[in-house]
C-alpha cells in the first residue's frame, strides 16, 4: 500500500511540474482565466488539483495544431523561421566549400608558377644546380 502511495505522490509531483513548465512557457494570449502568477501560485500550492485546472481551464484549447513537446505550436514555427546554427545552414556550408575551392585552386596557381619558374631557372642555368636566393620561400 505504501508503494502505491509513493507511485501516486510521484505521479503528482510530475503532473505539477510539466503544469509548471506549460505555464510558465505559455504566451501571454494563451492563458485563460486568471493572470499566470495566479495559475503559478494555484498549482505550487494545490499540485494535484491546480495542475489539472491548468490543463482544462487555465490554456487556450488546442485548434486542431500540432502541439511541441512543452507545449508550443508547429504551426508557430512555420510562420516564424528560427535563427539556424552555421554548421546547419546550407548556404554559409555552401560558402565555406566556395571559399575552400577559391583558396585552394589559388594555392595550386602558385604553385604550378612556382614549378614553371623553377624549371626555366634551371633550364636557363644549362644544369647549374639553383642559387640560394634563387629559392622561394614557402
Amino acid at each position: 500500500m505504501v508503494r502505491l502511495y509513493v507511485l501516486l505522490f510521484l505521479v503528482q509531483i510530475v503532473l505539477a511540474v510539466c503544469a509548471l513548465i506549460s505555464c510558465l512557457s505559455a504566451e501571454e494570449g494563451q492563458i485563460r482565466a486568471l493572470p499566470r502568477i495566479v495559475w503559478v501560485l494555484i498549482i505550487l500550492f494545490f499540485p494535484l488539483v491546480g495542475s489539472i485546472a491548468w490543463f482544462v481551464a487555465g490554456r487556450e484549447p488546442d485548434s486542431g495544431a500540432h502541439k511541441g513537446w512543452l507545449g508550443g505550436t508547429g504551426t508557430a514555427q512555420r510562420q516564424q523561421p528560427r535563427p539556424v546554427a552555421p554548421d546547419d545552414d546550407p548556404e554559409f556550408l555552401r560558402s565555406m566549400q566556395d571559399s575552400a575551392k577559391q583558396q585552394d585552386q589559388e594555392l595550386f596557381q602558385r604553385w604550378e608558377e612556382d614549378l614553371r619558374r623553377r624549371e626555366d631557372d634551371l633550364r636557363r642555368h644549362d644544369g647549374e644546380p639553383p642559387r640560394e636566393g634563387d629559392r622561394p620561400e614557402v
